[in-house]
């Protein structure tokens, strides 16, 4: 973690995630020209909140509490900063969605691909064992046909059975932290 990021022990609250900064600048992408409401949040302090968060997962809603020794600017600020996490945090949803929709749609071309595949091998595979005498050689095409055609269907047996579940899951966390109550504390040194 980045040496300037510090975790403050959890309060007593159980949905409080807590960060302590120098500064607010030290939050967010230092490299990213955006404006300050649409900034990249620091690598390091995504990963913070996004493991705490997960964490913490049990509870409705979160909070995040930063502690900064330096105060952010005017009273406008604040608001910005609050805007700014979760607006972070609703873009990251945004392009999770775009990715779990592109897994689904990767898995659809594979099932169809897979099945025509499949039927393909099992067809050829059938007319292998009427049209020729049984023989260790020709045991060996039909079973490879059928195990290759099986084969096909893996990738698609993969992303129905396993491969959406964690972007689900990473979906439906960013979209609490898209919600998150963002708290600001200054607390001199």
């Amino acid at each position: 973690m980045n040496s300037l990021l510090q975790p403050v022990e959890p309060g007593v609250a159980k949905n409080v995630i807590e960060l302590k900064l120098r500064d607010i600048a030290q939050l967010f992408n230092s490299l990213d020209p955006s404006p300050f409401n649409e900034k990249d949040l620091d690598h390091d302090a995504e990963e913070f909140i996004v493991s705490w968060a997960r964490e913490l997962r049990q509870h409705k809603e979160l909070r995040l509490l930063l502690h900064l020794e330096n105060a952010p600017g005017p009273p406008l600020a604040v608001a910005a900063i609050c805007d700014s996490v979760r607006h972070y945090f609703a873009y990251r949803e945004s392009i999770n969605r775009l990715e779990f929709r592109q897994l689904l749609k990767q898995g659809r071309t594979s099932l169809l691909i897979g099945i025509c595949f499949l039927v393909g091998c099992l067809l050829l595979s059938g007319w292998i064992g009427q049209r020729t005498r049984p023989g260790a050689f020709w045991d060996i095409v039909r079973e490879s046909l059928t195990i290759g055609g099986w084969v096909a269907m893996w990738r698609p047996m993969e992303v129905y059975l396993y491969d959406w579940w964690p972007l689900k899951r990473r979906g439906d966390l960013l979209a609490k932290l898209s919600r998150i109550q963002v708290d600001v504390r200054v607390e001199p040194r």
